[in-house]
């Protein structure tokens, strides 16, 4: 099993050798979720849940874009509570634990951004039912599959084709909505037939 330590944070998002995506790239993706949430929801977001949220690298740019806007980041890894928990609004938890931890959601955006290939099959139909509650708005989740290039960490990549998330996530209850998005049935109902990214 992978740890999560000081060492695999270092590795992936400060060594030039390795690091995958600069702090633009960053800032490009929390202004995507965000811009796509709002457009869903037809008003400014007022509260975040940011799953595997490593060291909360989502925080300081929401912060800036939406000051307002409540923040929690959900991260298993004790070195990065310690590091950033309290600087960054994280609690130490993961999809399986989502649902004991006195979250007040639902949340405007879920961001759970490179996590699910990670897990197992059982694990991920596990993970996505404990998370749809959650989902007030937009669930961002980029995720790679096996039709994908894959950079950066490759330790238990799970090679699932993309119509194998399509149907973890309907039996969740989320349907797409392009670039990473995922909405609920409820929601996905009052979107345009060419908003949906499936017919």
């Amino acid at each position: 099993m992978k740890a999560y330590d000081q060492a695999y944070f270092d590795r992936w998002y400060r060594d030039p050798a390795h690091r995958i995506g600069s702090r633009a790239d960053l800032e490009r993706a929390v202004r995507l979720a965000v811009a796509l949430a709002e457009s869903v929801l037809m008003r400014p977001i007022a509260s975040v849940l940011d799953v595997g949220a490593g060291e909360g690298r989502w925080q300081p740019v929401l912060s800036r874009l939406r000051p307002a806007a409540r923040y929690i980041g959900i991260e298993p890894s004790d070195w990065a509570i310690a590091k950033w928990g309290t600087r960054r609004q994280l609690i130490q938890g993961d999809l399986d634990s989502i649902g004991e931890l006195g979250l007040a959601g639902p949340f405007d955006l879920v961001v759970v951004a490179d996590v699910l290939h990670y897990l197992t099959t059982p694990a991920l139909q596990r993970g996505l039912l404990r998370l749809a509650p959650f989902v007030g708005g937009v669930a961002w989740c980029p995720t790679f599959t096996s039709r994908d290039q894959i950079d950066g960490d490759r330790v238990e990549f799970q090679r699932r084709s993309p119509e194998a998330y399509h149907r973890e996530f309907a039996a969740a209850g989320l349907f797409p909505v392009g670039m990473h998005g995922w909405v609920p049935r409820d929601l996905i109902a009052g979107l345009a037939a060419l908003e949906r990214a499936t017919p």
